[in-house]
């Protein structure tokens, strides 16, 4: 379903509830297998969710993560300590061209009994459930934190803990920490010192209930909304100052776009303020890479420019995101330049009318350029595709511009 987004140029109010965080929900949905007295509220409602509900309560042998890349990594080292059993995890035809190797080679290390069906490093793959006694591990740091995470989130059940040394430069920390913090809360005993985190074993909690905060990276759109309008003030409910997850900076980068973050007890309220804003801006988005596509698509709505860095790990996702959003953009006529790890955009004052957003099944492409409504009329090629991480996304807009 392609939609149609015509230009809105009314101030936008209102207060919006976004389901409970994707990267949270996914990994309580993991350790709640292992300690069955845990409770989740707020649990996300995103397709990934979904899928990662359905693969845990399976008792199929073939498990189809469809394009949840984060069911694929944790599932592959929880199904790798599921003794007896033996299961073929596999997905769609772009999971298929995702790497899965260094996680893989992790996992063998420590004993796992993991093959490839069809393309050595890559899904589908063949994993029989083994008891794993070692607990010692080594992992490059500057990988996806999802390989760093899937381990972590296994540690605690294995007989002997886990101990993770990192060789090189570690990214993507903060979901590395949000992992440890949901431990933590857990009471699962761990630490994190220097290039090694150890994971001390832990075979029961007490009755616990976590509450999952709503999701940081799909409030990264009303970011955009608001630094593109005139006037606005958007309630965004269920979120926390102290936020475990990574993308929260946008708080901070998005008062270099003219856009005040309010927090109150459980939510937060952004406004529009207008301040002189930098015609050339940079950010080094290691630490939140998944805010990259809002952040250029606000910064060309603005006419002007930036430099975004950090961005590796954008080649390997839904799609390469990194060349997605360069072709989208010069669509509407903006220039853009991209490296393996950068996107350089120069700052354009003719926004294209009419354009069709191509969404590459990713559905940031389809949110990130949502609020170029609030400049020109465009169109959303597969809207559906928002469901990935946030169903309610287009319901929850037209409340705003209706």
């Amino acid at each position: 379903m392609n939609l149609e987004l015509a230009k809105y140029t009314n101030p936008l109010k209102g207060t919006i509830k976004i389901t409970g965080s994707k990267s949270e929900s996914n990994r309580l949905l993991i350790l709640q297998q292992f300690y069955q007295n845990l409770t989740i509220k707020n649990l996300g409602e995103s397709d990934d969710t979904a899928v990662m509900k359905t693969a845990l309560s399976s008792e199929s042998q073939i498990i189809d993560v469809h394009h949840a890349g984060t069911a694929m990594r944790f599932l592959t080292a929880y199904f790798s300590i599921a003794e007896g059993r033996e299961t073929v995890l596999t997905g769609s035809q772009r999971m298929k061209e995702r790497p899965i190797k260094i996680l893989v080679e992790a996992l063998q290390s420590l004993g796992a009994d993991i093959k490839y069906i069809e393309n050595d490093g890559f899904p589908p793959i063949k994993i029989t459930g083994k008891k794993i006694i070692k607990n010692k591990v080594k992992i490059n740091g500057n990988v996806s934190s999802q390989y760093i995470s899937a381990l972590l989130l296994i540690a605690s059940s294995l007989e002997n803990g886990l101990q993770i040394e990192f060789e090189g430069k570690v990214t993507s920390i903060p979901y590395i920490k949000m992992t440890l913090s949901l431990l933590s809360q857990l009471n699962i005993e761990n630490n994190w010192i220097e290039n090694t985190i150890t994971i001390k074993p832990k075979k029961a909690i007490d009755d616990l209930t976590v509450t999952v905060e709503s999701d940081w990276s799909s409030a990264s759109y009303y970011y955009s909304l608001v630094a593109l309008s005139n006037n606005a003030e958007i309630t965004l409910k269920s979120y926390k100052k102290n936020s475990l997850q990574g993308d929260s900076v946008l708080a901070t980068i998005y008062q270099k776009l003219g856009v005040k973050t309010i927090f109150d007890k459980n939510s937060i309220t952004l406004k529009k303020y207008n301040i002189p804003v930098s015609k050339h801006l940079t950010f080094d988005l290691k630490n939140a890479p998944d805010i990259a596509q809002t952040i250029a698509v606000t910064c060309f709505g603005l006419n002007i420019s930036c430099g975004l860095s950090g961005l590796h790990t954008l080649k390997i996702k839904e799609t390469d995101r990194l060349v997605a959003l360069q072709t989208e953009l010069q669509k509407f006529g903006a220039k853009v330049r991209i490296t393996d790890e950068s996107l350089h955009l120069q700052s354009t004052a003719t926004i294209k009318n009419g354009v069709l957003v191509k969404t590459y099944n990713d559905h940031r492409m389809a949110m990130a350029f949502a609020p170029l409504l609030l400049k020109t009329s465009l169109e959303i090629e597969d809207a559906n595709v928002v469901s990935k991480s946030y169903p309610d996304f287009w319901t929850d807009l037209q409340k705003l511009t209706k």
